[in-house]
């Protein structure tokens, strides 16, 4: 059976007008809070028996989404999660009934990924290819899994308070992360403005119709769970309220369908330290005053909800329910007691509505022979820390005190972020050529700047990022620039992206005719200009140049160590030496370091290289391993120690090398600290070098 979705109708006035998955605001009274509406008085009559034989996800429940025949439906196997008794809690709470609606066990462990699945599957039916999101957390990851799937970019804006372990989840499905250090409303009204500018699909939250009617299949799939009949209460963690919205309409449309004999009472729950609604609700207000977030549960710090209070209010009115808040600490105990009693490992924001539901029965709010559902929201797991480093992030901060409607506070705010969002990915199997390149580039502007040092990983990279230049060499062994180029411009996801040739090759008339045709412009190493190279780069991506001095140019017959020691320290940072002779780990510790945008930073991958970079320049700061090919890492240090222009430069030691308890005591006495590789904390590590070069 086809979708019943026939009308949408405004929120606010009531005005009807045709289905669209996405409407737009009200005509009459440009309200954005609109609600799908369906025909249900043509459900057919034994349809709970007809989706009973369907596959189980939430799309069993077609008839009842906002999907037509011909949509585009992107899944994961989403939906479907267990209800699980829990027995030991009844027993503690004197309950005679409660539910754990389990939906930890979603592809990203998380109740969002219905709400991706919906929303993503809505882009692609409408064909739009690129969305900008802001988020606590976890519909960030959700988002970036079903983009990921669909060929959707997708920009995340999150706030400085979501964990790290968070963004590099994202970073690792291809998303662009825009880190704001602000509140979070403050991220969404840049995320918008940042859509607005550049012509990209805002994703609307719970005012977004596939959005909050993904979160029906919650109602429904409890309500088939439990032999096609309500709760009494259904309780939920609430941030913006997207959550709680979906399923009461979701409860609502069994009821007006005859499905059901009740609607539950909806069970609110917020943190102190962000809790709009429940400060509204107490006071018996229709109207929901925002509130500045200061709570360590991130996901749960949305300031202001909006209509949503209103809504949710209007059915506590209507059905009963109740709006309450509990404490950081009453969470984090019922996340324990969850966890050592019902063997559910739960996420901070579930563990606030367990924290609920006890503080609900202790109010006398639920009563001891009431059926009970509480939303398990996600699981508590994260990425894996070290899989991604801080590259692929932007960092935007935000004063504190910024009044976000401030136009001249935005529009800098805005100018900064345009700069940082601009990446270029370099590809060139010399890594010294792809990093003098970088380090000119970023001389003029801090665009970020992703390298490839092969053909496969630079094309899977540009197809990934999708920057707004590729700067290509074309001498690259294992597959030459002509065929990599060649491939970006037959991939309809990368063939408008820019193309600069930068490479020591001596052209034949058919390759050049081949670049020309494909390629923006031509460089040649060794016969142009760094100042040559900004210009065309700038005018590619459409920036505004500014005046410039720039010194640095590549040419094929410079050596490594002549052009980094010519360029090292000419600027006014801190100059940092990292002396390693494993390119990668040099390579991250220069990344790590380079994060802050404080710090000129070099590799050395030998001692010869290390001593000709100090003859010629003394830098505030050396990180030095111990294993090295030509002279060993003590040796140096001896020589730093021994030499009137080195002696007083700082020394840190990170190295895997089997350390002894005398040589730990002698390089002790030598350097400022020793830090092992295989146990680095790097948040650690940085926070120490500044307070080394801050001494």
């Amino acid at each position: 059976m086809a979708s019943l979705f026939h009308r949408v109708e405004c929120i606010e006035c009531g005005h009807t007008r045709k289905a669209e998955l996405f409407p737009g605001i009200c005509p009459q009274c440009s309200s954005p809070w609109l609600n799908a509406k369906y025909d249900l008085s043509t459900l057919q009559e034994d349809w709970p028996e007809v989706v009973s034989r369907r596959p189980a996800n939430l799309w069993r429940y077609r008839e009842l989404l906002p999907f037509v025949e011909n949509s585009h439906i992107i899944s994961m196997g989403e939906g479907w999660t267990p209800l699980t008794r829990a027995e030991y809690l009844e027993k503690v709470l004197g309950q005679s009934e409660i539910w754990i609606k389990d939906e930890r066990q979603q592809p990203t462990g998380s109740f969002k990924d219905r709400q991706a699945a919906s929303a993503i599957s809505a882009l692609v039916t409408e064909e739009i290819g690129e969305l900008v999101l802001a988020s606590t957390g976890n519909a960030a990851a959700a988002y970036a899994a079903f983009c990921a799937r669909a060929g959707i970019k997708l920009w995340v804006f999150l706030t400085s308070m979501v964990p790290a372990e968070k963004m590099r989840e994202l970073a690792l499905y291809g998303a662009e992360v825009v880190k704001i250090t602000g509140t979070y409303d403050q991220a969404k009204k840049i995320a918008a403005d940042f859509a607005a500018r550049r012509g990209i699909y805002f994703d609307k939250g719970a005012k977004a119709i596939p959005n909050k009617e993904s979160m029906k299949t919650v109602a429904f799939e409890i309500a088939e769970q439990l032999g096609w009949r309500s709760p009494d209460w259904y309780i939920q963690a609430v941030s913006g309220g997207l959550g709680p919205l979906g399923v009461l309409k979701g409860f609502e449309e069994l009821h007006e369908a005859g499905i059901i004999d009740k609607i539950p009472k909806i069970g609110s729950v917020q943190v102190d330290g962000c809790a709009p609604m429940v400060n509204a609700w107490e006071q018996g207000l229709d109207e929901a005053t925002p509130v500045v977030p200061d709570t360590l549960i991130t996901v749960l710090s949305t300031g202001d909800p909006g209509a949503a209070y209103k809504i949710l209010k209007q059915a506590c009115d209507e059905y009963g329910g109740a709006m309450i808040s509990v404490s950081d600490g009453d969470a984090f105990r019922a996340m324990r007691r969850v966890a050592r009693t019902e063997g559910f490992s739960v996420e901070p924001a579930a563990s606030v509505a367990f924290a609920g539901l006890e503080k609900l029965v202790e109010g006398g709010f639920i009563h001891p022979e009431e059926t009970i559902v509480v939303n398990c929201s996600g699981h508590t797991f994260s990425a894996e820390k070290h899989t991604l480093e801080d590259q692929y992030f932007v960092a935007l901060e935000m004063r504190p005190n910024l009044e976000i409607k401030n136009p001249e506070g935005l529009a800098a705010a805005l100018a900064q972020l345009d700069e940082q969002v601009t990446s270029i990915v370099i590809i060139d199997d010399n890594p010294h050529d792809s990093r003098l390149i970088r380090r000119l580039l970023q001389r003029y502007k801090q665009y970020r700047i992703f390298e490839a040092h092969n053909g496969p990983d630079g094309i899977d990279l540009v197809r990934q990022r999708r920057p707004e230049l590729v700067v290509l060499d074309l001498t690259i062994p294992d597959m030459d620039g002509f065929t990599i180029l060649e491939e970006l411009k037959k991939d309809k996801r990368t063939r408008e992206i820019p193309v600069m040739i930068v490479s020591g090759l001596d052209l034949s008339p058919d390759q050049q005719a081949f670049l020309k045709e494909k390629a923006e412009s031509i460089f040649l190493k060794g016969s142009f200009s760094g100042k040559e190279l900004i210009r065309s780069v700038a005018e590619m991506i459409g920036d505004e140049m500014e005046p410039l001095e720039v010194k640095l140019s590549i040419t094929p017959k410079t050596t490594f160590e002549e052009t980094m020691v010519t360029e090292f320290g000419d600027d006014d940072r801190l100059k940092i030496l990292v002396i390693d002779d494993n390119i990668w780990d040099a390579r991250l510790m220069r990344r790590l370091l380079e994060s802050k945008h404080r710090y000129d930073v070099i590799e050395a991958t030998n001692a010869k290289q290390a001593w000709k970079v100090m003859q010629q320049h003394k830098p505030d700061l050396i990180i030095l391993d111990l294993i090295l090919p030509d002279e060993q890492g003590e040796e140096i240090l001896m020589k730093l120690r021994e030499e009137n222009i080195t002696e007083d430069i700082p020394v840190i030691i990170v190295s895997n090398k089997d350390i002894g308890p005398d040589n730990r005591a002698n390089l002790s006495f030598h350097a400022d600290s020793i830090w092992s590789k295989s146990t680095l904390d790097r948040s650690s590590l940085l926070e120490h070098v500044e307070d080394v070069l801050t001494d």
